[in-house]
Order: C-alpha cells, then structure tokens, then sequence
C-alpha cells in the first residue's frame, strides 16, 4: 500500500545520459519523429506500441507522450489500440511458444496445476481486475497470462480494464505539452487525477488478490478431494 501510494503515476524512469541503449530515450526521439509525421503518424504510433510492448520496452513513456502528440482523445484511443494487440500478441508468444518450456518445468505440481485450472475458470474476473492494478506489470503479465488456462476470449476482454488507466495516463501526458519532459520531475500533473489513479489502483489490487486466493483455495480443496477419493 506504502509504494502505490508513494509510487510515481508514470511508472517512469528518468533518462540518463549513459553510454549504451536508452529505451526512454529511443522512446522520446521515436515520439518527436511520429509528431512530425502528420496524418500518419497515429498508425506509426499504434506499431511502435505493438513492438514496445511485445519488447518489454516502457510503454508509460508512450503512453504519456500520446497526451503530447495526440491530445487526451486521439491518444487515449491509439494507446488502447496498440497496447490490446500487443498484448495479445505477447499473448500468444507465451501460450504457442514459452508455454511448452514452462510446462516442463512445472510438471507434476498439483498446486500450479489447480491454479491455473481456477484461472481458466474465472479468467475474465482475474484479468480485469490485474489490468486495474498498477502492481501487476503490463508487459510481463501479458506472457505470463499465456501460460495459463485463460481462454483468449476471455484475456482479449479482460483487457479493458487498461481504459480508465490509460485515459489518466494520456491526460497527465498532455499537462506536459514536450515531450523532453515526460517521466521527469519537470511534468506538471493533476492531483486529483493523480491520487485517482492511486485509489483505483489500490482497490483492484485488494479486490485481485482476495479474489485470486479464494479461487485458488476452493479449486486447491477440490483437487485434494478427489485425489483423496
């Protein structure tokens, strides 16, 4: 509770000067190029969100810089877009193509086994209210969820919960109007929308993790009761 309420609503790091890769960095110059593009710059936008989130880049860099680039509307919705399909395809890179190596590694345990059998049962329930949750990150959660029994119907609309998130996010971004600024301390931000997104988030965090527990102590007894039988 302390580090959501504490945290920083971007999730953003500052961008050092170093030698090497800066994903933030090469976030912010892909974002100036696509604010030079025009009309076109939206579908540039939506396939640089695809690859950032299938590539464990930081999308709250993109995510604000839409608020720059693209105002709360347009951005709001291009971010939606982008991040829906990457996660889905992260989605099925983890189910067609992690999902036999981590199979492997957890044969034989009852305990995952019964888990994952109450998260495809409740899928729906257990993806919207992650989605709500800050806590729970985005790019990594979109390949963990491939591994587990959740149908793709199921996990493609769980994934709304990003919405309310993501329009917060886009509006802040665009209290910035640079983009050299986003992620820094020099971004102005709303209060009110800030706090917000941290009461939002600390409710579907408690709400996930009751709820998780509950499914997974129910399906844990069923499983011991029929292998007792």
């Amino acid at each position: 509770m302390v580090i959501l309420l504490n945290a920083n609503p971007a999730f953003a790091q500052d961008v050092n000067n170093t030698q090497g890769f800066s994903p933030q960095l090469w976030l912010k110059n892909a974002l100036e190029w696509i604010n030079e593009q025009g009309a076109v710059g939206g579908i540039a936008f939506i396939l640089l969100y695809i690859v950032a989130t299938v590539a464990f880049l930081p999308g709250s860099i993109l995510t604000l810089g839409a608020g720059v680039v693209f105002d709360v509307f347009l951005g709001s919705v291009y971010v939606f877009i982008g991040a829906t399909i990457g996660a889905i395809a992260a989605f099925l890179v983890g189910r067609y193509i992690a999902r036999g190596w981590v199979a492997k590694k957890i044969a034989g345990n009852e305990k995952f086994a019964a888990v994952d059998s109450a998260v495809g049962k409740e899928g729906l329930k257990i993806v919207l209210l992650t989605r709500l949750s800050p806590v729970f990150p985005f790019n990594l959660l979109n390949y963990a969820y491939g591994v587990t029994g959740v149908s793709l119907k199921d996990y493609v609309l769980g994934t709304i919960g990003i919405l309310p998130g993501t329009i917060m996010y886009v509006y802040l971004g665009s209290l910035a109007g640079n983009i050299a600024t986003i992620g820094t301390g020099e971004q102005p931000s709303n209060p009110t929308v800030v706090w917000a997104i941290r009461i939002i988030g600390f409710i579907a965090t408690v709400a996930v993790t009751l709820y998780v527990t509950k499914i997974a102590r129910k399906a844990l007894e069923e499983s011991t009761a029929i292998s007792e039988q």
